[in-house]
């Protein structure tokens, strides 16, 4: 482990020893437009109380220039990472020059430059360590205090931070803007963002209280900004949120930007937050994606209690923001938008993600042990995240709406600008309720693993529940019968478990469907009779979340093995054209092609493939012209014809216009196209150059990156894997587009003879590249091998290698080996 990976014990100390009462940061990003400069001054100052002798400040970055600790000049002690101080007083104000260094991995201080205009922009991402690479500071969530920002930049771009400008200085080509003091803040969540970005502004009321909004893009994106939808959403949350927390909006200004190769969805920096570019849709949106977008709005809003606010203390506690702002998204999309269905894709798409995530050998409790900065990074999971949420939803149901969002808000009252732990949250709750939360946060925030749930029918009315890993549930079942071939509901039986096997009475139904509602964290199997009833009648269910939860049972039960691949594909191909729910259907299709490429045995994957690519094919020619439907199906058509190229006219037809009446050909889909020819070998440079040309912007360029990539060529897959590994140059989305083209079109033939080079090269990627890139390669390069030979025997002669990777390694062998199971398990399945 190196100085730069912190870890909770040395942090808490320094926290104990340290009183961080303010902070001041000065950038300048003057030169950012010449390509040549690769960095750029910083000068941080850092106001403090001490009881210890010494402490560190953190700093990543090419070069510390300038130590002065009460206006003393100091040697500059820095080991890459860490810069000490020595003979503090009672009273400190340190002064750290430096120089950061303009990332490319979207890790501190970003820069890109836009192929359309030659643009340059810059915006910062520091969760959760990553400020310390544009500003020497105190790189931990409990050291919070009032920052004050200044930023030399060329007079002609927007420069914006957490607060408003409090004053812009304008000298011929450079402009200097310092913006106001912040509230008491940590280090994670500074932002600031440099460049010639398009602004749409607005603003919210409420009473006194006037918020201005802005949303901001580069130029080159601003045809697909749709702000007027992005200021709607964010209006109608901050009403949301303003009555449910009873806590007037704390930040000033409430800015909003998307930004280019962004390693995540979005992050909450008050006053200030970014999004991914993902989010400006460059064609036609289906309504799933557009609720996704506004799902995330509102998350990020969320944030701006639950973490800004109220920040956990050290990153054992994330799940005190991440869980609660998933909950919030959802379930302000249902009460504040017009997303009032916003609880489908939750259960169906986003509980997937926790399932998964809870089934592998890196499980966790979703209060989680963190140890240092590397083990947080991985934490921001499907259970911090999802299973959070999950259970979160299952405490509303069982404290009472009204009760919940009281204790919040005694939680935001008592410990505004602070940090907090969990139990500072069960106090509340505890207060607010009048019930014992202890019971509830062991049985679902302190242990792992979920619980199965199945039903065992007898004579008559007699039935028994049965649960794996028994927990307290509160749930509903619910009784469909067939008739003239649809699933109609006839009733609800509630009931409350907690035992491995319970006595339930249920009237007779062709089909049962346990967790109906969606009210507890558990995966439902389907019997026999009701799985029998689901082939007959899935699609004809009226309700989409009754449907969502047999497309999650069916899942769930194919990727463990107890329902047969071919027997999934079947019901897939079908129900899901009738699918009128576009999350559902998404999430079906990706599904139906994760389980060819992964469950299915070798001997009988050309042959689904082949089956797979018809029926996407024959489902986009009967999908109703310019729906989401048909816009779905011609992307899996697109996904699907890169490993099979037996309707290579047809890809072609739709890449000349000749395609179904309504489908909107947007760059995005005919690059996916595009890349199923190459992938196949029937289109090359010439085609992928003529694409660019059409298509000269940033996506264009990373597309076209891919393509090139994907080309079915040894010598050419051989060239991906160097530059993965080997070109520091690439960015982190064209890192992606390479690591793609790697593997396109299922050919292990063309990369499986560095199977066992991958197991030489990881620790040292490990320890030379920063985290976010290390992972990216780890995960997108791991050998699909037919055995885990090749991983056992580095994992035995490794023991020592960082925790983080041993647990990524980890998390690839077991998704390997489930892959195997199921492959051996489908010779000897009927069902």
């Amino acid at each position: 482990m190196t100085s730069a990976n912190l870890t909770r014990t040395e942090t808490a100390a320094r926290s104990a020893g340290i009183t961080l009462l303010r902070t001041r940061l000065e950038l300048d990003v003057t030169g950012a437009a010449d390509p040549g400069v690769t960095g750029f001054p910083t000068a941080s100052t850092l106001e403090f109380d001490a009881t210890a002798d010494e402490t560190w400040v953190d700093f990543l970055g090419e070069d510390v220039s300038e130590v002065l600790l009460n206006d003393a000049p100091q040697e500059v002690e820095w080991d890459g990472a860490r810069i000490r101080l020595a003979g503090l007083a009672a009273h400190n104000v340190v002064v750290i020059r430096a120089t950061g260094a303009y990332s490319r991995s979207g890790e501190g201080l970003h820069r890109f430059v836009d192929p359309v205009d030659g643009n340059t922009y810059l915006y910062t991402h520091d969760e959760p360590a990553d400020a310390r690479r544009f500003m020497a500071c105190f790189e931990q969530p409990d050291m919070k205090a009032p920052l004050t920002v200044s930023v030399t930049a060329p007079a002609g771009w927007e420069v914006l931070g957490n607060q408003s400008a409090a004053s812009v200085q304008v000298e011929g080509d450079v402009k200097t803007v310092e913006f106001a003091p912040t509230r008491p803040l940590s280090s994670y969540l500074v932002c600031v963002a440099a460049g010639p970005y398009v602004r749409m502004t607005s603003e919210w009321r409420r009473d006194d209280l006037v918020v201005p909004l802005s949303v901001l893009s580069r130029a080159s994106m601003a045809e697909h900004l749709a702000a007027d939808e992005i200021l709607e959403i964010t209006r109608q949350g901050l009403d949301f949120f303003a009555d449910a927390f009873a806590f007037p909006y704390p930040w000033g200004k409430y800015d909003q930007i998307f930004v280019p190769e962004y390693n995540i969805g979005a992050m909450e920096n008050p006053g200030l937050v970014t999004f991914t570019e993902s989010y400006l849709y460059r064609g036609a949106a289906t309504r799933a994606q557009r609720q996704a977008r506004a799902n995330t709005i509102l998350h990020e809003m969320a944030h701006m209690w639950f973490g800004d606010l109220v920040t956990m203390r050290w990153w054992d506690d994330l799940w005190l923001k991440e869980s609660f702002a998933d909950y919030m998204g959802a379930h302000a999309s249902v009460v504040a938008t017009e997303f009032t269905d916003a609880w489908v894709a939750f259960a169906n798409r986003r509980k997937a993600w926790a399932y998964t995530q809870d089934q592998l050998p890196s499980t966790h409790p979703i209060v989680a042990d963190i140890a240092d900065l590397e083990a947080a990074k991985l934490n921001f999971d499907g259970i911090t995240y999802a299973k959070g949420a999950a259970v979160l939803k299952q405490l509303v149901a069982f404290v009472g709406e009204e009760a919940f969002f009281d204790g919040a808000r005694r939680y935001f009252a008592r410990h505004a600008y602070g940090n907090t732990t969990l139990e500072d949250l069960l106090v509340e709750l505890e207060r607010a309720s009048g019930r014992d939360m202890r019971a509830w946060a062991q049985a679902w925030l302190q242990t792992t693993g979920m619980s199965t749930l199945s039903i065992e029918r007898g004579d008559g009315e007699g039935a028994v529940l049965v649960q794996t890993d028994p927990r307290p549930h509160r749930l509903q079942i619910g009784l469909y019968g067939l008739e003239d071939g649809r699933l109609v509901l006839r009733r609800h039986v509630p009931v409350d478990i907690a035992d491995e096997r319970t006595a339930v009475v249920l009237p007779d139904a062709d089909l049962v469907l346990l967790n109906d509602r969606d009210l507890t964290y558990a995966k439902a199997r389907l019997d026999d009779r009701s799985l029998d009833a689901v082939e007959r009648g899935l699609s004809s269910l009226g309700d989409p979340l009754a449907r969502g939860l047999v497309w999650s049972a069916l899942w769930n039960a194919t990727r463990d093995g107890e329902l047969g691949v071919a027997r999934y594909l079947a019901i897939v191909e079908a129900h899901a054209p009738a699918e009128t729910d576009s999350a559902l259907l998404g999430g079906a299709v990706l599904n139906a092609a994760t389980a060819i490429g992964h469950y299915l045995p070798d001997a009988e994957r050309a042959g689904a493939r082949r089956a797979w690519l018809d029926a996407t094919w024959q489902a986009l020619g009967k999908a109703e012209a310019g729906s989401d439907a048909q816009l779905i199906w011609a992307r899996a058509f697109a996904a699907a014809a890169s490993f099979d190229d037996s309707r290579r006219l047809d890809v072609s037809s739709l890449l000349i216009g000749a395609g179904p009446r309504g489908l909107p050909m947007d760059a995005d889909l005919r690059w996916e196209l595009l890349t199923a020819l190459v992938a196949t070998g029937h289109a090359g440079a010439e085609e992928i150059t003529e694409e660019h040309l059409r298509d000269h912007t940033a996506s264009g360029r990373t597309a076209a990156l891919a393509a090139a990539a994907s080309t079915p060529n040894a010598l050419v897959r051989a060239a991906d894997w160097r530059a993965a590994w080997s070109d520091l140059t690439l960015t982190n989305d064209h890192l992606d587009a390479t690591i793609r083209g790697f593997g396109a079109g299922g050919r292990r033939d063309l990369v499986e003879t560095f199977d066992e080079e991958y197991f030489t090269r990881i620790e040292s990627a490990w320890a030379e590249r920063s985290i976010e890139i290390a992972r990216r390669l780890v995960i997108g390069l791991y050998p699909d091998t037919e055995t885990t030979e090749l991983v056992d025997a580095w994992l035995e002669s490794h023991p020592q290698a960082p925790a983080a990777l041993r647990r990524i390694v980890l998390e690839q062998r077991d998704h390997q080996q489930r892959a195997i199971r199921v492959r051996e398990l489908q010779g000897a399945r009927v069902g």
